[in-house]
Parts: structure tokens; sequence; C-alpha cells
């Protein structure tokens, strides 16, 4: 494989004293150290290596930090002069992570599958991107619904298919100036084409690598998925620095720390909440407390609070049961009266007697046949009656 072309990336020599976003403790808390083992290393990475343990290479995270500290510089200076920058990774693990920051720095990217051709035969790349974009016009303008249903399905699902593949590239109208590949081994077409074609690449390389096919080999493992965002993002982040400089990167680090302060924040207030609403208050807080309840709750503790209360509904509408007062016995209806709350038992008992008065007078009509004498005495009867009542309620 052809070496590429010799002083093809911006000069680091600035890079030694160049603060980075980590440190070797970060680099050793995302497992960057830890290489292939040992009977599939490459020899060209020995530099790389500090030592072996149980027959797995560790990789010198120091080496790793100078390195990573050169391609920082290196893409920062190549964004902030207007370069174009690819991200490649095709690894299952690492796709969607590139993906994710080659979006928040604004670059190029393969992330689904890399077609043979991409770069050494850009133009057909670019021919095949242009009937993406008019399928894509097509959609829009509701002009693909006047086909037959199954070519309009069959346009639909080859237009996902392009912007699954070429989405990531859709508006580079050039080559790229630089090239950042997760994985030289697995992405080895890419590779080849950015050297046929002398475009710098800048690499993670891991202990099964040859670092010498890369401008700028970073020495670090490409298959931890920790390992791969961690470098991923300081290869964005640098890109970010050279379009709107350092300052951004720290506003844009202080606005993410204080939304994470707001949630944390958000979150204990709602625990908070929901813990006070569910403790049972006694004492002299239970005032307090029952300003919040809602309206039904409300409601139940006061029916707990008197339930002995006797209902009201029978006295409220005494005309629903006429039949069941006429024959409720006195026993029955004092009973009744006594239970009942004071101002509405006087009231039911005087339409009791209303009531009782109008039964007594029916009782002392007249009827054919009867004489005056036998009238008498039956009124004279209801009349002791209602006296013996009086007295028995007098009584209770």
């Amino acid at each position: 494989m052809e070496k590429p072309r010799e002083g093809s990336l911006p000069s680091t020599q600035s890079a030694n004293t160049l603060e980075l976003p980590i440190d070797l403790k970060d680099l050793l808390e995302a497992g960057v150290h830890f290489g292939h083992k040992r009977r599939r290393w490459n020899p060209k990475m020995k530099p790389y290596i500090f030592t072996e343990r149980q027959g797995i290479h560790i990789i010198d995270l120091r080496k790793t930090l100078e390195q990573l500290k050169k391609a920082y510089d290196t893409l920062r200076k190549i964004a902030a002069e207007g370069g174009r920058i690819l991200f490649v990774c095709t690894k299952k693990q690492g796709k969607d992570i590139v993906a994710e920051e080659a979006k928040r720095a604004g670059v190029f990217y393969m992330t689904e599958r890399w077609l043979g051709g991409t770069l050494t035969n850009f133009e057909t790349i670019r021919n095949r991107i242009e009937y993406m974009k008019d399928l894509e016009r097509m959609v829009e303008t509701g002009q693909i619904n006047q086909l037959p249903k199954k070519e309009a399905a069959k346009l639909q699902k080859e237009l996902e298919k392009l912007r699954k593949v070429l989405g990531g590239i859709r508006d580079m109208e050039e080559l790229p100036d630089v090239m950042f590949v997760v994985d030289i081994i697995n992405d080895e077409i890419a590779v080849k084409e950015a050297i046929k074609l002398n475009i710098p690449i800048v690499a993670l390389v891991d202990t099964n690598a040859d670092p010498e096919i890369v401008d700028l080999p970073i020495p670090a493992n490409d298959d931890a998925i920790r390992s791969i965002r961690l470098i991923t993002r300081v290869m964005a982040d640098a890109v970010i620095e050279g379009k709107q400089g350092k300052d951004y990167l720290v506003k844009e680090a202080e606005f993410a720390e204080k939304t994470e302060e707001k949630a944390t924040e958000a979150t204990a207030v709602a625990e908070t909440a929901s813990e006070e609403k569910g403790e049972k208050v006694e004492g002299p807080q239970e005032a307090a407390v029952s300003d919040t309840k809602s309206p039904l709750e409300k409601k139940a503790a006061s029916a707990k609070a008197a339930p002995e209360e006797a209902p009201e509904s029978a006295e409220k509408t005494p005309a629903e049961a006429p039949s069941e007062e006429e024959e409720k016995s006195v026993a029955g209806e004092a009973q009744a009266a006594v239970e009942a709350p004071e101002p509405r038992a006087e009231a039911g008992a005087l339409k009791k007697e209303e009531e009782e008065a109008a039964t007594s007078e029916e009782k002392t009509e007249v009827p054919a046949g009867e004489t005056e004498e036998a009238a008498g005495e039956k009124a004279a009867e209801g009349t002791e009656e209602k006296e013996e009542k009086e007295d028995e309620r007098e009584a209770l």
C-alpha cells in the first residue's frame, strides 16, 4: 500500500503546549489503553506499546495523549481555514457515536457502508446524490403520488437507502481536505482511496494495525464504545474550536453544566414534593397540609370526623315515601326525632303532627248510616289517642 505524501498536514509544533479537555485519567477510565492479544499484534506498533499483561498488550497512554494533541491541533487549523473534514466509521459499535459527533461539529460523515469509489469515483457518487435530491423534491411536491403505486413504493425504498448511505456527504461538493477514521482495518477501502488521492488521514490505530499507512496515528482502543466516544468527541471539539473559537467550547460546556444542574434541581424538587404529598402529617401541621388537599380529600375527611350523623334525605323529602311514614309506630317516630338534629327534628315533628291530624280527621268523618253518637265516640277515641302520643313524646 502506497504511503501518503509527507507534509500534507499542517505543522503541529505548538501541539505540545496545547491543553486538551481530557487528561490521562479520562483515557484510563475509558479503556483507551487496552490493546489486542499478543498473537494479533503488528510489530510496527511497538513504539506505542507500554507493556503486556496476561497476553494482552497495553497501550502507552502518554504516547496516546501526545498524538491526540497533534491531531487536535491539526483538525483545529484545517477547520479554521474552512477545510472539508470527513469522519468515517462503519463498524457497528461506533457508527452512531461518530454520526452524532459529526453532526455536532458540522462535518461530513460516512457511517453505514463505504461505497467503493466514494473518493476515487467521486463524480459518480455526486450523480447519485443529485438523483437522491430529485427524489426528495418529487416527494415534497407530491409528484411521486401521481406514479403507479408499485413504482412509487420502489422509489420511496430507494430514497431511504440513498439517504442512509449518502446522507452524511450530500453537501460535500468536493473531495475532503482531511479524513478521520476510527478503524483503519475495518475501513481499509476508505483508507486506500484516501492514500491514492493524497488525502491526509487522522486515525485511531490499535495494536493489530499498521500505524505507518496514516499521516497521524492515535494509538488507542478502537473497539470499546467509551474509547471511541471519548476520542471522537475530542476531534469534534477541535473542529468546533477551529470554526467558532475556544470561547464557544467554554460557553457550550457551561451551558451543558447549567442544563444538568437545572435538571437535577427539578428532579430533586419533584421528589421532595411527591414525598411530602405521600406523608401522613399529624398535630399542628395538619392545618397547613389541609390547605393543599383537594376538595374530594376534604370531603372524605369531614365524613370520617362525623360518622354518626343521621341521614337527612327522609326529612328533606318526606313526600317521597308517605306510605312508610304512615305505617311507622309512635316509638319509631319518636326515636327518629331524637336522633335527628334539633332544628330539623322540630320541622319534621310539625309535619308529622299535621299528617296525623289529617289522618285523625279522616277517621272522624261520619260515614253513611252511622248515628251522631257513634261519630262522637270515635272522635273522642281519636282525641285520646292523640293525647297519649303527646304524653309519650314528652316522656321521651
